[in-house]
């Protein structure tokens, strides 16, 4: 099932080739999770300048159970090669998430409970050093 996609620029004319690469983007990134609920895309353009174009900001946000993935990527001058670092970034960031959701990925609060056991575990021979 396609994922609902909101793409919205700022200070840029829309573009259907645009919205055709984000839609190759969000396809790849579904094949990565496919239970992602919603994806927004915001580009923006902040400063045009007369011989060097301004960099492309890309935000992007993917709507997942649980915790959001947000990704915001100031690119390059050409906006297909900013939205295919941005789609990159978002991919390194969602695979990460899941990790997190498989157990694959050990928690900051899992370490300190098993570091407080290994203590209270210490033979006694070693508690006096």
């Amino acid at each position: 099932m396609p994922v609902p996609t909101e793409i919205t620029f700022h200070e840029l004319d829309v573009s259907p080739a645009v919205e055709a690469a984000i839609a190759r983007g969000v396809a790849r990134l579904e094949h990565v999770f496919h239970r992602i609920e919603s994806c927004t895309v915001h580009i923006n353009q902040p400063h045009r300048r007369r011989r060097h174009g301004g960099a492309f900001h890309i935000t992007i946000t993917l709507a997942v159970p649980g915790k959001d993935v947000a990704v915001s990527h100031v690119g390059h001058e050409d906006i297909y090669v900013a939205l295919a670092d941005a789609f990159r970034a978002a991919r390194r960031r969602l695979l990460e998430q899941v990790d997190i959701r498989r157990g694959f990925v050990k928690s900051a609060a899992g370490v300190a409970r098993e570091s407080g056991r290994q203590a209270d575990a210490m033979p006694a021979r070693f508690s006096k050093l």
